[in-house]
């Protein structure tokens, strides 16, 4: 199909870094020499940038794949590369955090404030028995105390596993009982859409359903008083966290753990139904999150206001909120609340207010601001955007270039940034300053990443052709294996090519003439139309192409005739809904795709509808969107950002 798709993916916009950016950037073009001439050196390097109580001398053993080791021998906190250093470098007064509530409130933390409040919550967790090794569930809003029970867990050798404060009681407790967590760390609410949303009475359901012979783990649940909502009380177990961080001692010494101490778990979707806990190590994830944070945004500490949108719940706030821009010393904005709350613009007016210089979110929400029109952040002042971020899933050309122009200025290099729950951090992005980026596509690995295109054999395509994305050496923020279960850890991500320590990405790409990547998206978002594979990522950029379409979710549905159809569900700009009849525009659209890619790709279905199923991460669902196109009964919506959406669209379609 490649071929058929020039016209969406064009190839042919560029757009090279300006002079000034380029001769003043932190990434040169050196980096990929230096990275290819002698890669364990490169990330030894890379990793040196920390402080390590214990200097390494091994970098990688890889010699029982596909179980990595990556600087063994060393030994380092991951608290104190966070906080510690920066206070005893004389940045305490720096400020780590800027957080704006939903509401309206705001505190600003620095750094010598937030290990403070870091080195209380660790001596609190001693006192409950919490050890190294031991797991706490975090379960809280977007709120300067998560991070810093993040931090507090990691100080301690413990291992956290952070679940997004938008998941029910039964996701709560199957994540809980996986890990075997000792402690929750929660509150009693916090604010989302205007109106506070309870989180401790999911805490306590998900503590008290138990079935027969199922053994809570749990000892104690610390709750941080935010959205002052009536909570129930279990004494000897609830404490309130204000009081118990008052009362602890302020000065707590960072113990040094081996590289490959466990640092996290985050459970993220399995195809067979239940969670997979994706386990991550100390050394080597805290050395690439550094690298890439530094590098693919250009940070200068002393300068740059960071803001990464992501919730902790996700890796993305992992990576790029807690572990990322701490270990770098940067100042960056926490911000509790949605972007429409209370109106439209209030990102902009974020990004006016505290001057941010780099902004990373995600492609749908981009495109849900294309829907509303430039004339929204136009009313605020951008100016200070340096670089921007998109991470999540592929961004369509369209979106990149609103992107640059309304939110950028048309200056602002844009780094389209790919990676996984499993990969703990980017490993393909344009590097600002050395990139000519092109809309849409990632471009190319980062230095000391290898990945390549291949074929289901594992065979390269090479340039001009499309296939699987397949990481093909280790990395040091890698996966370190399925909490629990390394089989099917191995089952999962190491054996669909025959050659030894080739990972699995699950997504497809192809190489332009270039050898630039764009990414197709899920693999099994791939449609088979009488015997064509169409990628759902190709469709939506064709529809998202046409002047009338804000966004898109393409899926495919049974058909009688052709094996698979597609239907596509179309937000339409609101310009656009007063002069046309919807079914002119799904007239138009289903033609629209036909001329861009080819007849075979023309959707059997357009619907033209006013919302999308979006998870709270902004992730559509497309599975419910599979249930309406083939007439089945809609199925599980709890995790969906606004779970009434599935009810409209099914009367829109009907």
């Amino acid at each position: 199909m490649s071929s058929q798709i020039d016209h969406v993916f064009d190839e042919t916009r560029v757009f090279p870094p300006s002079p000034e950016f380029a001769a003043a950037a932190v990434a040169q073009p050196g980096l990929y020499a230096e990275a290819a001439t002698d890669r364990d050196a490169f990330w030894a390097a890379q990793a040196r940038a920390l402080h390590w109580h214990t200097p390494f001398t091994e970098v990688l053993d890889w010699t029982t794949p596909p179980f990595a080791k990556w600087f063994a021998d060393g030994e380092l906190n991951v608290a104190y590369n966070c906080l510690d250093r920066h206070v005893e470098a004389g940045n305490g007064d720096r400020v780590a955090l800027l957080w704006e509530g939903e509401p309206g409130d705001e505190r600003r933390i620095t750094y010598a404030e937030l290990t403070a409040e870091v080195k209380r919550l660790a001596n609190v967790l001693t006192g409950m028995g919490v050890g190294h090794g031991d797991r706490v569930a975090i379960y809280l809003p977007m709120i300067p105390e998560a991070v810093a029970s993040m931090l507090a867990v990691a100080r301690i050798g413990a291992i956290h596993s952070v679940v997004f404060g938008g998941f029910s009681a039964d996701s709560l407790r199957s994540r809980i009982d996986d890990a075997g967590a000792k402690v929750v760390i929660t509150a009693d609410g916090g604010y989302r859409k205007g109106k506070v949303s309870p989180l401790k009475p999911a805490v306590d359901q998900a503590l008290a359903d138990r079935g027969e012979g199922a053994q809570l783990t749990v000892e104690h649940v610390i709750v941080v008083q935010r959205g002052g909502n009536e909570v129930e009380w279990t004494e000897d177990r609830d404490v309130w966290y204000h009081d118990v961080v008052a009362a602890a001692p302020a000065e707590h010494e960072a113990q040094a753990f081996p590289a490959e101490n466990p640092l996290f778990i985050l459970y993220t979707s399995g195809t067979t139904g239940k969670p997979k806990g994706i386990l991550h190590t100390s050394g080597g994830y805290l050395t690439q999150a550094s690298y890439t944070h530094r590098n693919v945004f250009d940070l200068n500490p002393e300068t740059d206001v960071f803001w990464c949108t992501a919730d902790i719940g996700w890796v993305t706030g992992h990576s790029y909120v807690t572990y990322g821009p701490l270990a770098n010393g940067a100042t960056q904005v926490l911000f509790e609340g949605t972007p429409d709350t209370p109106h439209p613009g209030r990102w902009w007016e974020i990004i006016q207010k505290y001057g941010v210089t780099i902004f990373y979110t995600a492609p749908t929400a981009i495109r849900s601001f294309m829907k509303s029109g430039r004339a929204i952040p136009n009313q605020f002042d951008l100016s200070s955007i340096r670089v921007l971020g998109s991470v999540g899933e592929p961004i369509n050309p369209e979106a990149w270039m609103w992107y640059r122009e309304v939110i950028g200025g048309n200056t602002a290099p844009i780094v389209d940034t790919w990676w996984q729950t499993e990969t703990g951090a980017i490993m393909i992005s344009p590097l600002p300053g050395v990139t000519a980026t092109k809309p849409g596509s990632a471009q190319t690995p980062l230095p000391g990443i290898s990945i390549d295109v291949v074929d289901d054999d594992g065979n390269e395509v090479g340039s001009g052709g499309g296939g699987l994305l397949a990481i093909t050496k280790p990395w040091p923020a890698m996966l370190r294996g399925i909490w629990g279960d390394p089989e099917r850890y191995k089952e999962t991500y190491w054996e669909k090519f025959e050659k030894e320590g080739y990972y699995f990405a699950g997504d497809g790409a192809r190489l332009d003439d270039d050898g630039d990547l764009w990414l197709l998206g899920r693999v099994d978002d791939v449609m088979n139309v009488s015997g064509h594979r169409l990628s759902t990522a190709e469709i939506e950029s064709a529809l998202v192409a046409h002047e009338a379409t804000a966004e898109a979710a393409v899926v495919g549905a049974s058909d009688e005739t052709t094996g698979q159809a597609v239907v596509a569900f179309v937000i339409v700009k609101e310009s656009y809904l007063a002069a046309h009849s919807p079914e002119g525009l799904a007239q138009q659209l289903r033609g629209w795709v036909g001329e861009q890619i080819g007849p075979i790709a023309r959707p059997r279905d357009v619907y033209i509808v006013n919302e999308l199923p979006k998870t709270r991460s902004g992730k559509i669902m497309r599975r419910l969107l599979r249930d309406v196109a083939e007439g089945r009964e809609v199925g599980d919506t709890t995790t969906l950002a606004d779970t009434a959406v599935m009810s409209v669209i099914s009367a829109q379609v009907k």
